[in-house]
């Protein structure tokens, strides 16, 4: 709305007759449409809330980014629309603030709040001087349209200090997704992690290599010098070798494992069917599981497309996470996995009934050497997050503290059935899944 608009009427309100109120009303309400089919058309949110911070406007874009429903919202306080919104906080200034803040409902995303006061401020009345009308009455001068005091009008308090004379009467807030962004420079910063750890792997890898080398070798000369010895010698220090060369072996084998998860080989893909990877997984850890009193609870759904997926590292990355599970509840708990379809991917869900995880330390998860666990390498989920994002899958984690943890993979396959849903064919029912109970 034009502010010269605004002002003319508010000066013209002492004098304009009751014929020209109705127009005056039409056009306010011209303007209001006009300006809430531009803000309904913009990508950033916009939210103007009154001075007890109950929201009076929002447009199509907050309503996507938060979930709202511009009716129930109305009138209704933000911070209660908004969960973990600190909106005290943000309000505290009596300037703009700009301030970024991570949201879970109704998806995960990075959004910038800047957050403007809107003020009152106060005008020096208007006075319309004395004078007759035309059959010669007194009409009396009046102060601002015939109120008593000063009339005002809102603004946005910007750049510009408030005036001592102005009131605060609400606040406009300004939404900017950041997520891809953010996730740029957190895959960067991610990236610029895993390339010092390689260099430093490589170089452990180096030193400890040479030395496990020259182990087995002086290990296989004892072995030959113990033959010539007599029987009882002979059985004492043979089996003293084989222990020090199963340790030798392990110790190998374990930087071996450990410079395939920082220098992975590429996928090597073939079509695969998730369910019997997922089976074979869970199988492994039937033994553990019993012992724990561990139930797994499967629900597989059966019409699942074949995936191009390496059988090896997908069951590596399903061991990982099963195994996470399984410390994460000690004794006594239920896993349950879940495979399902959506429109592009396949979805493999892993809920476990652990203590869970605070929300700083799922912040963390996948920085290496990170671990909650007294015995645990801080590598396991970065290995999972590399294989899933190598073959083009996603990732996600939702938990908190002592309500169980929940993983899952989205992996993308082709669908190649042409589908005439527009043309009335209706969509295949789901049929039943299969459900098993291991524990």
């Amino acid at each position: 709305m034009k502010a010269g608009f605004l002002e003319k009427l508010i000066e013209r309100l002492g004098r304009i007759g009751p014929e020209d109120v109705q127009n005056y009303f039409l056009r306010l309400a011209q303007e209001k449409g006009f300006l809430e089919t531009v803000f309904n058309a913009i990508q950033e949110g916009i939210i103007v809330t009154d001075s007890k911070a109950r929201i009076t406007y929002l447009n199509y874009a907050a309503c996507g980014v938060f979930g709202l429903e511009a009716g129930e919202a109305i009138g209704k306080r933000l911070d209660e629309r908004i969960r973990g919104l600190d909106w005290e906080s943000l309000t505290r200034s009596s300037g703009p603030v700009s301030h970024d803040m991570e949201i879970f409902y109704p998806q995960n995303r990075f959004i910038n709040f800047y957050v403007v006061p809107l003020v009152m401020e106060q005008r020096e009345p208007t006075v319309v001087p004395t004078g007759r009308d035309a059959s010669g009455g007194i009409v009396a001068g009046n102060h601002g349209g015939g109120r008593r005091g000063s009339s005002a009008f809102a603004k946005a308090a910007a750049d510009k200090p408030i005036p001592a004379t102005a009131e605060e009467v609400g606040h406009v807030m300004i939404l900017r997704d950041i997520t891809e962004s953010r996730r740029t420079a957190q895959q960067t910063i991610e990236s610029e992690r895993l390339n010092a750890l390689r260099l430093l792997a490589a170089g452990v890898a180096h030193e400890i290599g040479n030395p496990l080398n020259s182990l087995h070798i002086h290990l296989q000369l004892m072995e030959r010098s113990v033959q010539k010895l007599h029987d009882g010698e002979k059985a004492e220090l043979e089996q003293s070798i084989d222990v020090a060369r199963s340790e030798v072996n392990r110790l190998d084998s374990i930087v071996t494992q450990f410079l395939k998860a920082i220098r992975p080989s590429p996928p090597q893909l073939r079509p695969e069917n998730v369910n019997t990877i997922v089976e074979e997984a869970v199988r492994f850890f039937a033994p553990e599981l019993q012992d724990r009193e561990i139930a797994v609870e499967q629900e597989l759904r059966s019409d699942l497309p074949l995936l191009q997926l390496d059988r090896d590292q997908m069951k590596q990355a399903f061991y990982n996470v099963i195994k996470n599970s399984v410390e994460a509840m000690h004794r006594h708990g239920t896993l349950r996995i879940r495979t399902d379809l959506a429109d592009t991917h396949v979805i493999v869900r892993f809920v476990d009934t652990g203590g869970g995880m605070s929300a700083e330390n799922l912040s963390r998860v996948f920085e290496p050497y990170f671990t909650t666990k007294p015995t645990g390498s801080g590598l396991g989920l970065l290995i999972v997050r590399r294989i899933v994002r190598e073959h083009g899958g996603e990732l996600s984690i939702e938990s908190s503290q002592g309500r169980g943890l929940t993983l899952t993979i989205r992996l993308p396959f082709i669908d190649k059935r042409i589908r005439m849903l527009e043309a009335g064919e209706a969509r295949d029912q789901r049929p039943e899944d299969q459900k098993s109970v291991i524990g």
